[in-house]
């Protein structure tokens, strides 16, 4: 699946910004990170920042949020395209959702690294922010099939939680957003549905070998 390329906007001088923010804000940290640094790689002088953004928390939210809405779109369209399966729609935004982190997207990094109460005046529309997007992965936990002792918020948070890992162990041409969405949910399903051991061994087998590499 390939990544949706960012919606149009308008103003050239707050993209510029928003893009070298969410950039320094990877390769740094947020807390690392100053205004002063994003002026510099923006070109601009310091106080012009704040024509923009009133603080340095209010410029990490406008990053956080456009993350949100590209992941978001992302996971829209697989899911307009998905079908009726509710473990196929699972598979589906697992898919779009790793097409996003293994991609070339800061925004997208900036949104699974931040963690909220590390901002502490920025921590609650950051919060905000990602229920508003989590709660797809909530629709589609809550229709699967499965039994009633299942806990199903559990579930989402789980999954949630290893797909944000991912890049931390993902190795480029080892496999595809595609393969690997496959074989979380099969690992998922399998004992959950009692698909068959067989599924979850292949796709265990499979996705260790991304851990080859770090091992030897």
């Amino acid at each position: 699946m390939t990544a949706l390329a960012p919606k149009a906007r308008s103003n050239n001088r707050r993209e510029l910004i928003l893009d070298v923010s969410a950039q320094q804000f990877v390769e740094k940290g947020f807390a690392s990170t100053s205004t002063r640094d994003i002026a510099k790689a923006t070109g601009m002088l310091p106080g012009s920042l704040y024509y923009h953004f009133a603080s340095k928390d209010d410029l990490l939210v406008a990053v956080f949020e456009e993350g949100v809405q590209r992941i978001s779109a992302c996971v829209d369209t697989a899911l307009e395209a998905a079908g009726a399966d509710p473990w196929m729609r699972l598979q589906a935004a697992c898919e779009a959702h790793l097409a996003m982190l293994l991609g070339a997207s800061s925004y997208a990094h900036v949104v699974i690294r931040t963690l909220p109460s590390d901002v502490p005046g920025a921590e609650k529309t950051l919060v905000g922010l990602r229920q508003q997007y989590e709660m797809r992965f909530k629709g589609l936990c809550d229709a699967l099939p499965l039994q009633p002792q299942v806990d199903r918020s559990v579930l989402r948070l789980m999954l949630i939680g290893a797909l944000n890992h991912t890049p931390v162990w993902y190795r480029e041409g080892r496999d595809t957003p595609a393969g690997l969405a496959r074989k979380f949910i099969d690992n998922l399903r399998a004992p959950l549905v009692g698909a068959g051991a067989g599924i979850a061994a292949r796709a265990d087998a499979s996705v260790e070998a991304n851990f080859e590499e770090d091992r030897g």
